[in-house]
């Protein structure tokens, strides 16, 4: 079978909606049951912006314990999520059926380390997406060695890259943790696993950044980003998607709206195509249908206030430049990208901070710095200019101060100065 051409459903759908100047916007929804699912796919569908839908698959699903997801859709329990396996390609199919088409595509999202069982799943069911890549959803998420996670992301790509119409991969590389990775990291591992995904037949990709704690520098790091995208998969079709902040999140539901939509008016003001949103509820439970369609409905509006507004200038603060070090010298550790990620993470090279999987050295450290800038503490083995680690950043960090920072946005969004808007 001769590989696909051009963009798939998804792609195109994501195109047509920034040449109209809408963001897309999409949800991390999942629920177990086909009736539930179709229920939540259906709400979004209908929303009154430019939506795609998501199937996130359970925990089981996840760790490929497929026996216990059926087993647990057998006794009627509650899951986190669509078991997608479980269910089967067929089912999977009617669940889309009258709903996923040229105008709401929708796509898989998982956290799996080796999902070559559900890829084989959602291409027989024929999805237009799915999500993740060999580091970010290995080193987060897992135990399995990133060595055997890079292998069973290659045939997984492959086997994308196989199918009779595209299928979209997006690299969830500029989500690290969630929290508390430096930008220009977090933009080498989304271009570095973008690569990969060419490199093993893939043209139809995303590349990923989530929010972090000050907008001007996610601001410098969007675009930083899509720079980098232009130069190292400009023969790929590719976009960007903006994540609403994946660490603590505020408690109150005014805080969370209020990170919400700065996080759609950052999407706004960088050029970016897709926003995966957050509800009211994050900080406490798994949200209703209900909630993830305020949550899609608010993000779009803000968007589309900030559309109009005066743009600002691009702050530089050398994102760029450090992450383009990272990608180059990675680059050089390998015959192909896979085995330069391997080795790079086995000397440290690349290196997550406060990451506790066993093959991430855990030795550097990033700090919010007095303006909340996210800034290397200790970039330890990771190759940025030496510039960029001051020596004034290098202190001890106690428990007490990451906890500190990890709170960081639902402190400032939760009780924000009554004087300004949180920034």
């Amino acid at each position: 079978m001769a590989p696909p051409t051009g963009p798939g459903r998804f792609t195109r759908f994501v195109r047509r909606a920034s040449s109209e100047g809408k963001l897309v916007v999409q949800p991390r929804m999942g629920f177990g049951t086909v009736e539930q699912m179709r229920a939540g796919l259906d709400a979004v569908r209908i929303v009154d912006a430019a939506t795609v839908g998501t199937i996130t698959v359970d925990s089981y699903t996840r760790v490929n314990d497929h026996a216990s997801a059926l087993l647990a859709l057998e006794k009627g329990a509650d899951l986190n999520g669509f078991p997608l396996v479980a269910h089967g390609a067929a089912a999977t199919r009617e669940l889309l059926a009258g709903i996923a088409g040229d105008d709401f595509p929708v796509q898989v999202r998982h956290g799996s380390a080796l999902p070559g069982a559900l890829f084989e799943g959602l291409v027989a069911a024929g999805i237009d997406a799915t999500e993740g890549g060999p580091v970010s959803y290995c080193l987060p998420y897992s135990r399995v060695p990133l060595a055997q996670a890079v292998d069973a992301w290659a045939e997984c790509c492959e086997m994308l890259a196989g199918t009779s119409e595209p299928v979209h991969l997006e690299s969830f590389g500029g989500c690290m943790l969630g929290q508390l990775c430096p930008p220009s990291l977090l933009i080498s591992l989304s271009i570095l696993e973008g690569l990969f995904f060419r490199e093993h037949g893939l043209r139809d990709i995303s590349v990923s950044y989530a929010q972090q704690t000050n907008q001007q520098q996610d601001l410098e790091a969007i675009h930083a980003l899509r720079a980098l995208a232009k130069e190292w998969l400009g023969d790929t079709d590719w976009h960007a998607v903006l994540y609403t902040y994946m660490g603590v999140y505020p408690r109150t539901r005014q805080g969370a709206y209020r990170l919400l939509e700065e996080s759609a008016r950052l999407a706004a003001r960088s050029g970016t195509e897709r926003l995966i949103v957050k509800t009211a509820v994050e900080a406490s439970r798994i949200p209703s249908i209900t909630e993830n369609v305020d949550a899609l409905e608010r993000a779009a509006r803000a968007a589309e206030r900030e559309a109009v507004a005066e743009p600002a200038g691009i702050p530089d603060s050398g994102i760029y430049e450090e992450a383009q070090a990272i990608i180059t010298h990675t680059l050089t550790l390998g015959s192909d990208v896979g085995k330069a990620l391997v080795r790079a993470f086995a000397l440290g090279h690349l290196d997550i901070p406060f990451c506790l999987h066993q093959d991430n050295a855990n030795r550097c450290r990033a700090r919010i710095d007095d303006r909340g800038r996210l800034t290397w503490a200790d970039p330890a083995g990771v190759p940025i200019p030496r510039a960029r680690a001051l020596p004034g950043n290098r202190q001890r960090l106690t428990a007490r101060g990451l906890l500190d920072m990890l709170s960081y946005n639902e402190r400032r969004y939760d009780h924000p100065p009554r004087t300004s808007h949180p920034r």
